[in-house]
């Protein structure tokens, strides 16, 4: 059957039993899942396990921060974390500014706490707001909207924004950064609009509803007022993961900002061996990085004597270009078949006498179990230029990829990991709810698990729909698309209005921008293949993706019906 033919069926299948049929998000995306896994080339002995396999794969990578975000979030709404930034912005904003104020809270608020939460939290001031001045009451309501919906689609550790990183490979630091950049604008934007949609309709104040009376001031669990946290205590949850995964962020790129692994002429060792083994009796090792450079349309100079000094200047030009290439790759298996040995066998010669050859052996047969084409440029640079050293030796020069930048790195992605940022920042929100309300731990316990309770039915749909997406990368959608394309030169740009227009058709159809993200982005990371394909960052894919799960809210949207 023909791919594209599998992704109609596959989506018809999800918006079918979501839309029509009513049937849980969980189970629709599970059962599209097995559908096109039937559908998809392979042996009927591993349709059903590949599901399963993609669906503990997905629940791997994002289940752990989804739970911790959830916790965070309610020990913040508990602990009267939120209501001090609330309280700070209108401080600082003043009344004249509320609805600057309230956009501003509802932005920051929207990070760790989920929207409809957040939504909950400043109506009664809103409405509080709009008692005192007598007007601007749609304005204060689309403020609040303006802010917590665009940060809830655009920034981690949001529970969407997060699965999207995760799905498309991008860096958590990375998407936070670019996210908030994106946002802000357009949280702004909305914020005028809200002024010309409150000039223009007059939307009448109503006592019935949620009243002022929806969210109380917080309190002791003795019923007495409590008081607030310092905003410095309040913001520690939000801020923690931010600042420790972006540190991790800039220092990582900063260390492979040094390109330790890239090739240097003083690095060859022996330049007439490397020009005989490349283009005077080419190896099988020297065709395969002839056949990389043609690929690119480049050719290694030709001489009847030496390389001068200008062509090895080239040719080590030429060969970082073939390190980092991924269509095609340099390593080949039938081409380095020569030089690359068994596991058992290195591991032998270590225990005789362990040498920088024999090490540089280990590593690159641990390296190339990874899959090649998920590599970051600088992972991808360091294998390949492993995979020369074990391949000319004495002829390249072993490179060493340690440095006091790549050390401070190293800490700083440990620290700056999602999971233990987040999981720190978890710490200090409970911490902090057990300081405001003195709970017992018993009490404190029961607040835990009545937020991963939520972050249950979120991690479900979210495995639930990367296998979804891994069943159609299975059906070979991507190699699909691109030949659709092919030659259009412009086939990245049309990966970001399919994106945002998937996005905004399935938010329409089943209300929820979650579920929206995480199956489009899941469809798309099936159809992209590699970030390279795509000419561009797909961190912009990724905003693309959650700004079409913002449109068309209506009445099968939670978000509906709290307006």
């Amino acid at each position: 059957m023909h791919p594209l033919l599998i992704l109609a069926i596959g989506i018809a299948c999800v918006l079918g039993l979501i839309l029509v049929l009513r049937v849980n998000a969980f189970l629709a995306l599970l059962t599209s899942a097995i559908v096109v896994s039937v559908l998809a080339p392979g042996g009927w002995d591993e349709k059903m396990s590949r599901v399963a396999d993609s669906f503990g794969s997905s629940a791997g990578n994002i289940a752990i921060v989804i739970a911790l975000a959830a916790i965070i979030g309610e020990c913040m709404m508990e602990s009267g974390a939120a209501d001090r930034i609330v309280q700070a912005f209108l401080n600082v904003l003043g009344q004249k500014r509320a609805s600057w104020a309230l956009m501003g809270s509802g932005f920051v608020l929207a990070v760790p706490v989920f929207f409809d939460t957040v939504f909950y939290l400043l109506v009664p001031l809103a409405r509080s707001l709009f008692r005192k001045t007598g007007k601007n009451y749609l304005l204060y309501i689309l403020a609040i909207a303006a802010g917590g919906a665009i940060t809830h689609t655009l920034v981690p550790p949001t529970p969407g924004p997060l699965i999207m990183a995760s799905t498309l490979g991008i860096d958590v630091g990375v998407m936070i950064l670019v996210g908030g950049l994106v946002a802000i604008p357009a949280a702004i934007s909305g914020l005028l609009i809200a002024n010309w949609f409150d000039v223009k309709y007059d939307i009448p104040f109503r006592e019935a509803g949620l009243g002022d009376a929806a969210r109380p001031a917080p309190t002791t669990d003795e019923g007495n007022p409590m008081e607030l946290p310092s905003l410095g205590l309040a913001l520690l949850p939000v801020l923690l993961p931010v600042l420790l995964i972006s540190a991790n962020t800039a220092l990582s790129t900063m260390a492979n900002g040094e390109h330790r692994a890239r090739l240097q002429v003083a690095h060859i060792l022996d330049w007439d061996a490397l020009q005989r083994d490349l283009i005077g009796a080419p190896t099988a090792i020297g065709k395969r990085i002839e056949t990389v450079l043609q690929a690119r349309d480049i050719t290694l100079p030709v001489s009847d004597g030496p390389w001068t000094n200008e062509q090895r200047k080239e040719v080590i030009v030429d060969l970082n270009k073939a390190m980092t290439s991924k269509t095609p790759l340099l390593f080949d298996y039938a081409s380095f078949e020569g030089v690359l040995r068994s596991r058992w066998k290195i591991e032998a010669d270590l225990q005789q006498k362990s040498t920088p050859v024999l090490q540089r052996e280990m590593l690159l047969n641990n390296l190339l179990q990874k899959d090649l084409n998920g590599l970051q440029p600088h992972e991808l640079e360091r294998t390949s230029r492993i995979l020369l050293e074990v391949s000319f030796p004495g002829v390249i020069q072993l490179h060493e990829w340690n440095s006091a930048l790549r050390d401070a790195a190293g800490v700083a992605g440990f620290f700056g990991n999602a999971n233990f940022a987040l999981l720190l920042s978890t710490i200090a929100a409970m911490y902090l709810l057990y300081r405001q309300k003195q709970k017992t731990l018993v009490e404190l316990s029961q607040v835990v698990e009545a937020s991963l309770m939520s972050a249950g039915t979120i991690i479900l749909i979210t495995a639930a729909g990367g296998a979804f997406g891994a069943m159609l990368k299975a059906a070979g959608i991507g190699d699909s698309i691109k030949e659709s394309f092919a030659g259009s030169g412009g086939s990245g740009m049309v990966f970001l209005f399919l994106g945002y227009g998937i996005a905004a058709l399935m938010k329409v159809a089943q209300g929820s921008s979650t579920t929206a993200m995480i199956v489009v982005s899941g469809m798309l990371a099936a159809m992209v293949g590699s970030p390279e394909s795509l000419g561009y960052h797909p961190v912009y894919l990724a905003t693309a993706i959650g700004a079409g799960s913002l449109m068309g809210s209506w009445m099968n949207d939670s978000g509906f019906w709290i307006f």
